[in-house]
């Protein structure tokens, strides 16, 4: 292959390449959509011409017939005076206007089926441009909505660690890590200065409240077995608790005056030395 040959291939290639580039396939399709209405129009004036030469044969053909009519009087009126010359005369002239009315009227039915035709080409026309009306709008809308996929999907290829992502990541753990160091410094305060024994012996004061209601809680849910009650002594368990026989009785009258005996002559000798004094 020359290079001249390359050449012109390359140069083509390139041409090629911008003219796709910039086309846009939105702004074809209002081409495409002008062009078919201007096709329209010219149909619609060509179907409205065929109309006019069908009316225009239809008329010539009445015409025909009309002066072929006339002429046939015409012979009659001779007859009835005897010029019979001037009768043929005048049947020469109907032959002729109904020959030139046969043709007419054939031109005339045959541009009568024309027009029909015409008519339902254009209907069909109208239609697939309608048609094609509606599907423009569809296109274009899946036209956006292609360009706003691609959109999203080059700024998701393009998000990286080193992008403004990556740098919103960075700095939300750079807050964590100063929320934590605070929070730390916060505990080694309270370590330091005592105020944690302090909270401690408060809640320690404070006592089980929450949790005592807690359990009462649980028991009137039936998640726990109720407190067992202590149970009172009976009448005659009682009274033989306190109850004593009479010899035992006796003896602790004894013990007891016993113990008074040995404290009262302890106690004589001190009073005689205060009274003394």
């Amino acid at each position: 292959m020359g290079i001249f040959q390359r050449l012109a291939r390359l140069i083509k290639a390139n041409i090629n390449a911008l003219i796709s580039k910039a086309e846009d396939p939105e702004l074809q399709l209002e081409q495409l959509l002008r062009e078919m209405n201007e096709q329209l129009i010219k149909a619609k004036k060509q179907v409205a011409v065929a109309i006019a030469d069908e009316k225009r044969l239809a008329k010539q053909w009445e015409q025909e017939v009309r002066d072929a009519k006339e002429w046939e009087r015409k012979a009659m009126v001779a007859v009835k005076a005897g010029d019979d010359a001037l009768a043929k005369e005048a049947l020469n002239r109907k032959r002729q206007h109904a020959d030139l009315a046969e043709q007419f009227k054939a031109q005339w039915e045959a541009q009568k089926r024309a027009v029909e035709q015409l008519k339902l080409a254009l209907t069909q026309l109208s239609a697939k441009i309608e048609e094609a009306g509606r599907k423009k709008t569809l296109l274009i809308a899946r036209k956006k909505r292609a360009e706003a996929q691609k959109a999203i999907n080059e700024t998701l290829a393009g998000i990286t660690e080193g992008s403004a992502f990556g740098d919103f990541k960075r700095m939300e753990e750079k807050i964590d890590q100063m929320a934590a160091e605070a929070e730390a410094g916060v505990e080694l305060h309270a370590e330091m200065s005592g105020s944690d024994i302090e909270e401690k012996f408060r809640r320690l004061e404070a006592g089980p409240g929450a949790d005592v209601e807690l359990d009462e809680l649980k028991r009137k849910m039936g998640l726990l077995p109720p407190v067992e009650a202590a149970v009172p002594a009976t009448p005659a368990a009682a009274q033989s608790d306190v109850s004593m026989t009479d010899e035992q009785l006796q003896a602790e009258i004894e013990k007891m005056r016993k113990e008074l005996a040995e404290e009262v002559p302890a106690a004589a000798p001190a009073a005689e030395k205060k009274a003394g004094a």
